[in-house]
């Protein structure tokens, strides 16, 4: 089982897992407050707006129309990814993969930035200093570690790396997160760390990391220490 070297690492780590589980519990509960609310507001902020500027028919069909659209779209920006491919809302986020190959690897490291597609946007936001993080290189299909973010995770931190050759000025991987070296460690092979990792459609894994799945991988990365 992975340890901790020092007490205060163990107070880091205790200090980030809480803060995880707190956010995570404050939009669970955010979330379902603007579900239960969000008819009733929209019904409130209509009226008022009535009872001061009288409207016909027309324009109540067409701001409710608006208001649906903007919902919607709302929506579909935050869920970026399929279910399968997220953690479940009530687990907290233990860790992160990001995937590489031989040739994106080095600049990852030189930049020390780890990215990936537009689609994994709002998922990467969901990382905070002091995660840990692992780096999976499919070409020679090995996972190495162990890093740790240094930033919150956005979009476009540095939009000059991994630059689109078709569109110049835009990252092929704008979901970016800033990283540092944790632990420096031999890498895992395939066949010892994805047993470990949730799987969906057949040999890809879930990139978001349960807090079991992260410790199980601290503590493998822990015997292979250089």
């Amino acid at each position: 089982m992975w340890q901790p070297h020092s007490t205060y690492e163990l107070q880091t780590w205790r200090t980030v897992t809480s803060r995880l589980a707190f956010d995570n519990q404050l939009r669970t509960i955010e979330e379902n407050e603007c579900a239960n609310e969000d008819d009733s507001c929209r019904k409130y902020q209509f009226s008022d707006m009535s009872a001061r500027n009288p409207v016909t028919k027309m324009q109540q069909n067409s701001f409710h129309r608006q208001q649906a659209q903007l919902g919607n779209y709302k929506w579909c920006n935050y869920k970026t990814l399929p279910p399968a491919e997220m953690l479940p809302r009530n687990e907290v986020l233990g860790g992160y993969i990001f995937v590489c190959n031989n040739e994106t690897m080095q600049e990852d490291l030189r930049r020390q930035l780890f990215g990936l597609p537009h689609k994994y946007k709002d998922s990467v936001r969901a990382i905070t200093p002091g995660l840990p993080l692992f780096l999976y290189n499919y070409t020679c299909h090995q996972l190495h570690g162990v890093f740790q973010a240094v930033s919150f995770g956005g979009s476009k931190i540095d939009p000059t790396a991994w630059e689109d050759k078709k569109c110049k000025g835009e990252s092929r991987f704008p979901a970016q997160v800033r990283i540092g070296f944790k632990k420096k460690c031999k890498p895992l092979e395939e066949d010892a760390f994805r047993p470990i990792l949730y799987h969906y459609d057949g040999p890809k894994f879930r990139l978001q990391l349960s807090v079991p799945e992260a410790l199980a991988l601290l503590d493998m990365f822990n015997q292979e220490e250089l």
